[in-house]
């Protein structure tokens, strides 16, 4: 597979992944407009991602199945019209449905590692692996930058009618670049009756353990972002900061340093070895959550911690990946499966426990909880990398 192709399915992965955060720097405006706390907008997203690692336990195993092409074409498509609810809801409680089913079908960007792993020679896969994350960190950027400047003059509807077009395209494009699923691409995997296959993650996660403690680590890392940045979505628009949504988006917009940075250090994993290179970039990640605690007040140093952490977080992702893709191909997607549902626990808990911290104890509850989550997930890559070594 050609670095074109690659970017092809990097840029599909970029907007589906866009859905879930187009909310990130609009979470007030909605609280707001539905006339409901800021805890309980924090269900929005939490849920939202619950409901992915939910379709992703049931829905994923299914790719070692059935057709990869068929499967993404299939919950694309659903996605587009949980996205068009979303835009017209009248009420909190539709909205909050739309968003719920969303997360469920959300299976397409995490489906395609997978699917393009085959495809590639063992050699290219931290780089490979490395510019479909910097693909998905394109859609996050997209997401939070976009939605604030779309939201702050054209109004928050907009936006969801915006990422429903996207995802028609994107359904399009991927009908036309994904292969048919070849007689040579068929696993004895596949006869099992459907129970069967999704008891069968629990023996490919005995059987390679590991996947828990890099799941446990992205769940971690990606639960820290998220506390971080419901965060910063309630306290610059809070009556003590006074800042628009389009301020929120243009901080997100440090995330485009990653597109240039993320292949490089996907290069430096292939180079060292996975766990040494996570152990590394924890390292880096832990300071820069740090800074959050003693610079929120001050938009300017901001900027600090959040080119910082968004510099080595991605790559974090992409050597926790690493550590299972090269696993034999018939049990990569339930792997997937395993990794995506841990990332996506943590990542809903952390959603809702961000702006409880926030109603609590302002940015100092809401950067508190990161950093404790950043602390644990240093811990655990010091000791796999003092256990495992490379």
């Amino acid at each position: 597979m050609s670095d074109g192709s690659l970017l092809l399915y990097a840029a599909a992965s970029s907007i589906t992944v866009a859905n879930a955060y187009y909310i990130h720097p609009i979470i007030a405006t909605i609280a707001d407009q539905f006339g409901i706390s800021h805890a309980m907008i924090g269900i929005v997203p939490s849920l939202n991602q619950i409901a992915l690692a939910v379709g992703i336990f049931l829905l994923l195993p299914l790719g070692d199945r059935f057709s990869n092409r068929s499967l993404v074409l299939l919950f694309s498509a659903c996605q587009v019209v949980t996205l068009l609810v979303m835009a017209v809801s009248p009420v909190f409680w539709t909205f909050f449905v739309a968003s719920t089913v969303m997360g469920f079908f959300t299976i397409a960007p995490y489906l395609i590692p997978a699917y393009v792993s085959k495809r590639i020679p063992l050699s290219r896969l931290g780089h490979s692996t490395a510019i479909l994350t910097a693909g998905v960190l394109f859609g996050v950027l997209f997401a939070r930058a976009g939605a604030g400047v779309v939201s702050e003059y054209l109004g928050w509807r907009v936006v969801y009618l915006i990422g429903a077009a996207l995802m028609f395209l994107v359904t399009i494009l991927l009908s036309i670049i994904m292969e048919k699923r070849r007689t040579t691409d068929s696993v004895p995997r596949k006869h099992l009756p459907y129970p069967r296959l999704i008891l069968s993650v629990v023996t490919v996660m005995r059987t390679y353990p590991e996947i828990l403690i890099s799941g446990t680590i992205q769940g971690l890392g990606f639960g820290t972002f998220l506390a971080i940045w419901m965060g910063l979505g309630l306290h610059l628009t809070s009556e003590e900061m006074g800042y628009g949504t389009d301020v929120v988006g243009y901080l997100a917009a440090l995330t485009l340093f990653n597109l240039i940075l993320t292949p490089q250090f996907g290069k430096v994993a292939d180079r060292i070895g996975a766990r040494r290179a996570r152990f590394y970039f924890t390292s880096v990640y832990v300071v820069g959550v740090t800074l959050f605690f003693f610079v929120g007040h001050n938009l300017w140093l901001l900027l600090i911690p959040i080119f910082i952490t968004n510099t080595v977080g991605p790559s974090v992702d992409v050597t926790n990946r690493m550590t299972f893709l090269s696993q034999p191909a018939e049990v990569r997607t339930r792997l997937m499966t395993i990794y995506i549902v841990c990332m996506f626990l943590g990542g809903g808990l952390a959603s809702w426990g961000g702006t409880v911290a926030y109603d609590l104890g302002g940015w100092q509850g809401s950067s508190g909880l990161a950093l404790a989550l950043a602390i644990i997930l240093w811990s655990l890559s010091a000791i796999t990398y003092r256990l495992k070594g490379r």
